[in-house]
């Protein structure tokens, strides 16, 4: 369903530059990113609207033209658990439609939001005739899992002030800077740095503001600026 929007012109996929720096995109031939562009709508999502919900059967793939979106599920304990992140050029749902499978997780835009979709059956036609493209499409897979497992061994086995540690540094490594090279390209409540920590919202606010005193960042609002990354980074403990 198309969400109300002022009108903003989407490129066809040969043209998106969104595509040319990602990795599964960049096997497809002209040809077939016209059949892509042939089938392909887009739609609107303001700030906290839902793209598809955990449970619901896959029809396409999602691909982010403009915004941010996070990819989250349900715990035993009715807790939210951010899973990862989505931003311009990312996609969405390639799982479900692999596996033919209903979606394992929910997708929310976390900003206004322009997200392009492509039918299962152009998807699944690229992938049975460009082998190029299907092994991009395993190679992505991989690295989802692998990035999956390590979450999950350190919210289980981590300190709380590691796992809000490598939170930020998560949020730096997909989204980046902003204009001062210290501030955060993201906005996020701090339930939803708690979620991607797997940390209560309170213990969030309390790490932070710690963090804030010992000026390992700067808070400004909603706005998170990493004072001093190193002592961040050794902080977070990361396990490869």
């Amino acid at each position: 369903m198309m969400r109300s929007r002022e009108y903003i012109e989407v490129p066809s996929c040969r043209e998106c530059k969104g595509r040319k720096d990602h990795l599964l995109f960049c096997a497809l031939s002209e040809q077939e990113l016209d059949r892509f562009s042939e089938d392909k709508g887009e739609n609107f999502y303001r700030k906290g609207q839902v793209i598809f919900y955990e449970g619901n059967r896959g029809h396409g793939l999602f691909c982010v033209y403009r915004g941010k979106v996070k990819v989250h599920k349900m715990g035993e304990d009715a807790k939210e658990q951010i899973v990862r992140f989505a931003k311009e050029g990312d996609v969405l749902g390639y799982r479900s439609l692999l596996g033919d499978e209903p979606y394992n997780a929910t997708a929310t835009a976390i900003e206004d939001s322009i997200i392009c979709y492509i039918p299962k059956s152009r998807f699944l036609e690229a992938l049975g005739s460009n082998s190029d493209f299907s092994f991009r499409t395993i190679r992505m897979l991989a690295h989802d899992l692998k990035e999956s497992e390590k979450k999950l061994i350190n919210i289980t086995q981590k300190p709380v002030v590691e796992r809000i540690a490598e939170a930020l540094l998560i949020l730096k490594e997909k989204f980046g800077f902003r204009e001062d090279e210290r501030t955060l390209d993201v906005v996020l409540t701090r339930r939803e740095i708690g979620d991607l920590a797997g940390v209560t919202t309170e213990t969030t606010i309390r790490t932070l503001s710690d963090l804030n005193k010992k000026g390992i960042l700067g808070i400004h609002g909603k706005r998170i600026e990493l004072v001093n990354l190193p002592q961040l980074i050794r902080m977070a403990n990361l396990i490869d």
